[in-house]
């Protein structure tokens, strides 16, 4: 519930309960003669934007926004989760505005995988959902690589008009911007980023000044419910969240076996001759290799503990569902959103892979 007070920061109605939404503030701050939120708290005194969740309905009003615009939408998605991180009307609502589509979290990725096969996935992915962006680019917001090179790509596509970012929850969208921040800002020319500058919007959206007449938009992180994050606790996020280069694990499987990814997922090799399938997920989570005529029985056993995350009683957790499919001559992803991928190299294999209910799994071509 909200407290009927509004951030004097940025106008929306505070609340104290939930500090991933927006509007959060301590409980104790409401004794203040003048309230604003965490989210401001932090923007005015640390230059740092934080993320918050937006609504359904928050997002079509961005959508809406951007239809009625003339601006440069740069599109964030995580790299290391890219159909679960896409979002999904930009490409509708963007009308002529151009769209730069960045890939983070390149970090992650083997150092072995040349980028511009990445980027030339990347660019064949967007059209497969319907996107011709304007130029398409890999980067790292954990590490510095690369964000220069994005910006420099939005000052030039951007052409003196506004820029909105936008992106899914946990793509480091706002850590690109605090990169921004911390590399285009200094003492003698401070890029002025206080509660001043933030409007009155109950989207939580900050305004970054470009220039005299233009506004960099950092909106929201928009919710995906099909990734498999939303379905785990803080601890068990960590185990399936990447925090350095995977290393990549080999199986050289027979028809008839099983691999296990923790408790959260698993895939089954039903058919076909033997062939390599290459897990790429955090190094932190335990694949388990077990015969399919076992796989039933090893699940009801050790769900929660040996097969883990999601760790302890796992009775609330979503059944499983099936999908299937016979694979192509040429390597296939099979994605989990949310937790990672299998590189297939078996052709004709016929595969099915049991996922939590909810949680969207899909095949693709292989990104490297």
């Amino acid at each position: 519930m909200g407290s009927g007070v509004t951030c004097a920061g940025c106008g929306i109605e505070l609340q104290t309960e939930d500090s991933s939404r927006a509007g959060y503030a301590p409980p104790q701050a409401l004794q203040k003669e003048t309230v604003i939120c965490r989210r401001c708290f932090r923007l005015k005194h640390y230059n740092e934007v934080q993320d918050v969740h937006l609504t359904d309905d928050d997002f079509l009003k961005i959508l809406n926004e951007l239809s009625s615009r003339e601006a440069l939408i740069v599109k964030i998605v995580d790299i290391f989760d890219f159909s679960g991180s896409w979002l999904d009307g930009i490409q509708r609502f963007s009308g002529s505005n151009d769209v730069l589509l960045v890939g983070n979290k390149s970090d992650l990725l083997p150092k072995s995988v040349r980028k511009s096969k990445v980027i030339n996935w990347m660019k064949r992915q967007a059209k497969e959902f319907g996107l011709k962006p304007a130029e398409t680019l890999l980067m790292s917001a954990q590490t510095g690589d690369g964000v220069e090179e994005t910006a420099a790509w939005i000052d030039k596509l951007r052409k003196g008009k506004d820029v909105y970012v936008v992106g899914a929850t946990n793509t480091g969208k706002s850590s690109f911007i605090n990169q921004l921040i911390r590399r285009f800002s200094n003492d003698e020319n401070t890029v002025d980023i206080t509660t001043s500058n933030i409007p009155g919007t109950t989207l939580d959206r900050i305004d970054i000044p470009l220039d005299e007449t233009s506004t960099l938009y950092d909106t929201p992180g928009i919710i995906n419910r099909h990734q498999i994050a939303h379905l785990l606790n803080k601890d068990d996020l960590k185990t399936i969240s990447p925090k350095k280069e995977i290393k990549q694990l080999i199986h050289q499987l027979n028809p008839g076996q099983t691999l296990f990814f923790g408790g959260l997922a698993r895939m089954d090799f039903l058919k076909g001759e033997p062939g390599s399938f290459v897990v790429n997920m955090s190094n932190d989570l335990h694949v388990h290799r077990t015969k399919l005529e076992n796989a039933d029985r090893l699940y009801e056993k050790h769900a929660g503990d040996m097969l883990a995350p999601p760790s302890g009683d796992s009775s609330n957790f979503p059944e499983f569902k099936k999908s299937s499919w016979k694979l192509p001559a040429e390597k296939t992803d099979l994605v989990i959103s949310g937790l990672g991928w299998i590189t297939v190299h078996a052709p004709g294999a016929e595969v099915m892979l049991h996922v939590p209910e909810g949680v969207q799994a899909s095949i693709r071509e292989s990104i490297y």
